[in-house]
């Protein structure tokens, strides 16, 4: 069970979570998966996540593939979650830093693609890793600067979406460290 360490309920009644945890682990609607563009989940979060999902998720991102293309860089796919406590797995494709770019912008539309496409499916819940910031060699106090700003934009422009609870889930002390630092200065006395 991910351990909760922060929370902010948005002038529209959304709630913005941090957690420390296992993200495969989330009773949610959807995760998101931060993937690569051709959805091969073979290391990071996405590695863990078609590991407990099973063969449902890389089946259906093959097929994605094949019928799509590769996702592009700040773009999302949608497969079912599979073994998942997670009904679907949003996979987002983030930048690489130093390679895609304009690497912040690319970054903030994974995250609102994602947040976008979880509203058009319904989806009241969400859990998000932090994107990029793993192996693709984002720097954690930008992620969570620009995860958690996309965040708050999104609640703003959409107050009455069906997307009401928004979790980041991360799970090493390093990554958990710029998520909480973030927070306080943003939410510090809320």
């Amino acid at each position: 069970m991910a351990d909760l360490k922060y929370q902010h309920r948005t002038e529209s009644g959304q709630t913005l979570s941090l957690y420390q945890g296992d993200i495969t682990q989330e009773n949610v609607d959807a995760i998101v998966n931060a993937a690569n563009s051709h959805l091969a989940h073979g290391g990071g979060v996405a590695a863990a996540i078609a590991r407990r999902g099973g063969r449902v998720i890389d089946e259906e991102s093959r097929q994605w593939v094949q019928q799509h293309g590769p996702v592009p860089v700040g773009g999302v796919a949608l497969t079912r979650g599979g073994n998942l406590p997670a009904r679907f797995v949003i996979h987002a494709v983030g930048p690489r830093w130093g390679v895609d770019t304009p690497e912040e912008e690319l970054l903030r539309n994974a995250v609102w693609n994602s947040l976008k496409k979880a509203h058009d499916e319904g989806f009241a819940s969400l859990a998000l890793p932090a994107i990029s910031s793993g192996i693709f060699g984002f720097p954690k106090d930008r992620c969570a600067q620009i995860l958690l700003q996309t965040a708050l934009d999104f609640c703003a422009r959409e107050p009455h979406s069906p997307l009401r609870d928004i979790r980041f889930i991360v799970y090493d002390a390093p990554t958990l460290q710029a998520f909480e630092a973030e927070f306080q200065r943003r939410f510090k006395g809320t």
